[in-house]
């Protein structure tokens, strides 16, 4: 009897070791199946060319597909609620940005996540200005001259942005309440159609993230007024701040890694250490710098004050503007 008693405590003990390896190894092994990167918006804007690139990388060096899933809507609000509500097993990640995951935690009185408790951040990928820009035919070459435009005829200008809650949305309501002007939210389904229409001048103005606006900046199909960073940027030097007319007025476009916030430790460690990997390849880093990104690669503990701190950020502009989601 004794020694049946030792024999099945023998077997309990040599099962949790197999149960233990496995799991240790199923996390070693990570990724063993293919990986999704979730966008909360349309093609073609700061966090889609990111993730696109970052996909293409990871799946070089994991050895299996990564892929990118477009998911906009509400501002990213439809997006980010399918990423915190995926399973925390570190297969499916999100690359949110400013708008996703700060100002729509400002914007918005419910949502149907928490940011601080629902995500954990793995790490910054990028960072850049917003750029104001205004239709050609828009008679202002300064941000100077726009304001007394916009003072002289109230109400006359729209603003295009790519969704309420997005940057480019709380951009324009900060210049209105900042420089004491009216204009008129013009939301579309992305940043590209929200672009489109201010260069076809169905809407004279967007203050948006830089990367998908420079290619018509130096193509001339629109004119950059200024840059919401309170110094020049190496993209575009010529570009004085907005701030420099605006006191005040400042704003960083920044794009990032969150996974769900039950995924383990240690695959959000990997997914940092492989992140920053990346994005230190020479090739990645000449790429996403001709795109107008600078190219930023911290630690989870330093990603989350900063999210933090945006978010108290963004929720002053939201009360000092009185901005809603329209």
């Amino acid at each position: 009897m004794k020694y049946f008693l030792r024999f099945s405590s023998l077997l309990a003990v040599t099962a949790m070791i197999g149960t233990t390896a496995m799991i240790v190894d199923a996390q070693t092994a990570f990724p063993s199946k293919p990986v999704k990167i979730i966008v909360p918006s349309a093609p073609g804007d700061g966090s889609d060319l990111l993730a696109r690139m970052l996909a293409q990388k990871l799946s070089e060096r994991w050895a299996q597909p990564v892929t990118v899933e477009n998911r906009p809507g509400a501002g990213g609000v439809v997006g980010t609620e399918a990423a915190a509500k995926s399973a925390p097993d570190g297969y499916t990640v999100i690359l949110g940005n400013a708008g996703s995951h700060a100002i729509n935690q400002a914007l918005y009185p419910k949502l149907p996540y928490d940011v601080t408790r629902d995500f954990a951040p793995i790490s910054l990928v990028g960072s850049a200005p917003n750029v104001f820009v205004v239709n050609p035919g828009v008679p202002a070459n300064t941000v100077a001259e726009f304001i007394a435009l916009a003072k002289k005829e109230p109400g006359k200008y729209a603003f295009a942005s790519g969704g309420n809650g997005s940057s480019a949305h709380l951009n324009g309501e900060m210049l209105k309440a900042f420089a004491g002007i009216e204009m008129t939210h013009v939301p579309y389904k992305g940043a590209n159609p929200a672009i489109t229409d201010v260069i076809g001048g169905q809407v004279q103005l967007m203050i948006g993230n830089l990367p998908p606006i420079l290619p018509h900046i130096k193509s001339g199909k629109l004119r950059a007024l200024g840059v919401t960073t309170v110094k020049r940027f190496g993209a575009v030097p010529d570009l004085a701040p907005v701030a420099d007319t605006v006191p005040g007025y400042e704003s960083l476009a920044w794009f990032g890694l969150f996974a769900p916030s039950a995924v383990a430790k240690d695959i959000v460690n990997k997914w940092h250490i492989d992140t920053a990997a990346v994005l230190a390849l020479p090739d990645v880093k000449e790429k996403i710098t001709q795109m107008g990104f600078d190219v930023v690669a911290n630690r989870p503990d330093e990603f989350a004050a900063i999210v933090k701190s945006d978010i108290a950020k963004w929720q002053n502009v939201v009360k000092r503007s009185g901005a809603k989601a329209d």
